[in-house]
């Protein structure tokens, strides 16, 4: 049984995001924090200026309110919102808050995935805590 669990929530349509929350719930302990995290990829200077200004303001805030309702379900979690590079963001995440269990979605690999690697690879690869990855 894990006390700190960190599950890295993407919105993409490919990922199923209930299997790492059911995951995360019966490994916690009763007293375990969970800790939902998205992170936002930094857009492009070039991109960012055909977008209203308050895009990317009401994009986080529509991500928030989404992680609270996944967290909502969930005794003692919480939802939060980076910005980052997923990999390396996530990686620096747990370095920072010591999780003891990263529960992690992957989809199915594909060729991209062996040119470009993913995310969960690289958590996989470079976490220093046990990753437990749902598919």
């Amino acid at each position: 049984m894990y006390h700190n669990i960190l599950v890295p929530i993407s919105f993409d349509s490919e990922r199923d995001i209930s299997g790492p929350l059911k995951l995360a719930e019966i490994l916690a302990t009763p007293d375990a924090q969970v800790t939902l995290l998205h992170v936002v990829e930094h857009i492009p200077n070039y991109a960012i200026s055909y977008m209203p200004p308050e895009y990317l303001i009401e994009a986080r805030k529509a991500i928030q309110l989404e992680l609270d309702a996944l967290a909502a379900k969930l005794p003692k979690a919480v939802g939060i919102v980076v910005e980052g590079h997923s990999g390396r963001t996530i990686l620096d995440w747990a370095e920072a808050h010591k999780p003891d269990l990263i529960v992690i979605a992957s989809h199915r690999p594909g060729m991209q995935d062996l040119l470009l690697g993913s995310t969960a690879n690289h958590v996989v690869r470079h976490a220093a805590c046990a990753v437990h990855v749902v598919r």
